[in-house]
């Protein structure tokens, strides 16, 4: 296909294309004869091959897909010429042609030791000997070394493992005074794709404090010191907004008003669990279970002011209601000055 794109520069465009195999099985070339002279064999064998990159790779990757099926190796005579007088070799390792040579067999490679980074995998290699009905039996290893032995140790996993990357910060969330902003931080593997796999430890930051430094100000309060409740310094507060992620992450919707127009009442908000699909840059809604950490209340006390003819005093039951739900505010009241008084002495100190 051909793009042609004519938006602005800072703008990008992302494809993610899916191939449904990526590795398959490849039978080999014939292997060198076993023999010089006076009849061996030579097979086949089978090797994984990566079909974007045109290499062998381990064969693990070939047993992901339970569609590959392993071609079993192919076996043919040759050098059938008869040997000369002065050559040993047949001597050495005696064959007829309804008995094949021994040779190696080795057991699956175990699990690689670490899943990035590099590591290493292991397997035993023995020498069989197959008899004319197909047994299998074990036999000492000389009777193998007219070939070379397999290795029984090998690297695996070596690409590196995945890291954190974080994006650019947001504006601060206010326009004077102390807010807070925000960043999307991504788990990039080898390839540069978004994946699973880095450490919840070394995550950095999201979210952290930022301080405009234009001044805020605010008229002077019109209402007595004694009516001042918490809930009037709350309505202040800008509330915290959550950015959706490519991280599953809780997202608070706005506080609906309060259920009551004087006196003390309830809000309630809808709590959602949403990521953001990077290749659509569109947002889905995922099971409440899918995000990790504690979920935002749906619901709070409110309280719109004393109902006509009530007095200021509450009872127990809203004094608790009004201060001990807002435990999570650091500042409940400010300090105001207002003066000294009348000194106690009008002279040798006071």
């Amino acid at each position: 296909f051909q793009i042609r794109y004519a938006g602005a520069a800072d703008s990008s465009v992302q494809f993610i294309f899916y191939q449904p195999i990526i590795h398959r099985w490849r039978e080999t070339d014939f292997f060198p004869c076993s023999a010089s002279c006076g009849g061996g064999y030579q097979l086949t064998s089978a090797e994984c091959f990566d079909l974007r990159s045109n290499r062998v790779v381990a064969d693990q990757y070939c047993h992901y897909y339970p569609e590959n099926t392993k071609p079993k190796p192919k076996l043919q005579e040759c050098n059938l010429d008869p040997c000369p007088a002065s050559d040993g070799y047949k001597q050495i390792m005696p064959y007829d042609l309804y008995h094949p040579l021994p040779r190696w067999e080795s057991t699956p490679w175990t699990a690689c030791s670490s899943s990035c980074g590099g590591g290493i995998q292991s397997r035993s290699i023995s020498c069989v000997e197959e008899d004319i009905q197909g047994h299998i039996s074990p036999v000492e290893e000389w009777k193998c070394m007219y070939t070379p032995k397999m290795p029984v140790v090998q690297p695996c996993n070596i690409f590196d493992c995945p890291n954190w990357l974080a994006q650019e910060w947001s504006p601060c969330t206010v326009t004077c005074g102390q807010g807070l902003r925000y960043r999307v931080v991504l788990c990039i593997d080898h390839r540069g794709m978004h994946t699973g796999g880095c450490s919840p430890k070394t995550k950095p930051h999201i979210k952290e404090e930022c301080i405009v430094p234009t001044p805020c100000y605010k008229p002077k309060e019109k209402l007595p010191v004694e009516a001042k409740l918490p809930w009037y310094k709350q309505a202040q507060e800008l509330e915290e907004g959550a950015v959706v992620s490519e991280e599953p992450s809780f997202i608070p919707g706005a506080w609906s008003t309060c259920s009551v127009t004087c006196g003390v009442g309830r809000q309630v908000r809808l709590v959602k669990c949403q990521v953001l699909l990077s290749f659509s840059q569109s947002v889905a809604d995922l099971p409440i279970d899918e995000c990790e950490g504690p979920k935002p209340v749906s619901q709070r006390a409110c309280y719109s002011g004393p109902c006509s003819g009530e007095a200021t005093e509450h009872t127990p039951e809203e004094t608790e209601l009004l201060y001990g739900s807002l435990q999570e505010f650091d500042e409940l009241y400010d300090w105001e000055y207002e003066g000294f008084t009348e000194c106690s002495e009008s002279c040798g100190g006071g």
